[in-house]
């Protein structure tokens, strides 16, 4: 049976995607991601979970943009290692923040052409009396 993935789970993967050296596929994903969540996860698995899918077609994009990586001495590769991890977490998240704001303009001319005012729109959130319920409980 497929292995269903946790919110650990998903940031180990993105942490694997992000760090990986060499040719990258589902399959040698799923089989790398085993040792990490025990059963080997399928690529519709994977690729379900849009964070491990924004994370694969990122790194492919870089590896396909001819990222080479030099060889170093042991010290030198730990941070070498550790470089790539960061550089890709962080074109990783530089893609998901650029998604999210087109989002935000997307709402942002919705809201205008409905005619919400700026007022309504930054309105604060109504107060919830949560005592209250708890107290119509026999």
């Amino acid at each position: 049976m497929a292995k269903h993935l946790t919110g650990k789970d998903i940031d180990a993967f993105v942490t694997l995607i992000d760090s990986w050296e060499g040719k990258l596929t589902w399959e040698t994903l799923c089989d790398e991601g085993a040792k990490i969540v025990g059963l080997r996860p399928t690529r519709q698995t994977l690729n379900s979970h849009a964070k491990i899918k924004d994370a694969y077609l990122a790194r492919k994009g870089q590896i396909k943009a001819g990222a080479v990586f030099s060889k170093r001495p042991a010290s030198l590769n730990i941070a070498g290692q550790r470089i790539r991890r960061l550089e890709g977490e962080n074109n990783r998240l530089k893609a998901e923040n650029d998604r999210l704001l087109e989002r935000f303009v997307r709402w942002q001319y919705n809201a205008y052409k409905h005619g919400m005012s700026k007022e309504a729109l930054e309105a604060s959130l109504p107060f919830v009396n949560r005592d209250s319920s708890e107290k119509r409980r026999p």
